[in-house]
């Protein structure tokens, strides 16, 4: 157990923290599920936007790489417009 006060702190603030991003991690995992099994290209072409934008905020704060937000975004765009 930490000894000061601000590594007490620290500890709660993280796992505050580390349950808002498995919070915000998992909503965007259903959403990108939800997505990928759509068959209405009208439908999937609303969604598309929503997801986009769970998948940047995720990569803004670091929750996932730049990198893996691109190709997640790059591939449900190819997916929705080969509907």
């Amino acid at each position: 157990m930490a000894n000061h006060k601000s590594a007490l702190k620290r500890i709660r603030s993280s796992e505050k923290k580390r349950v808002i991003n498995r919070y915000q991690h998992k909503t965007t995992r259903n959403a990108i599920k939800k997505l990928r099994e759509l068959t209405d290209k009208s439908e999937a072409q609303a969604m598309l936007p929503s997801v986009i934008s769970l998948i940047d905020k995720l990569a803004k704060k670091n929750i996932i790489h730049d990198n893996k937000a691109a190709n997640l975004k790059s591939g449900l765009t190819r997916r929705v417009s080969a509907l």
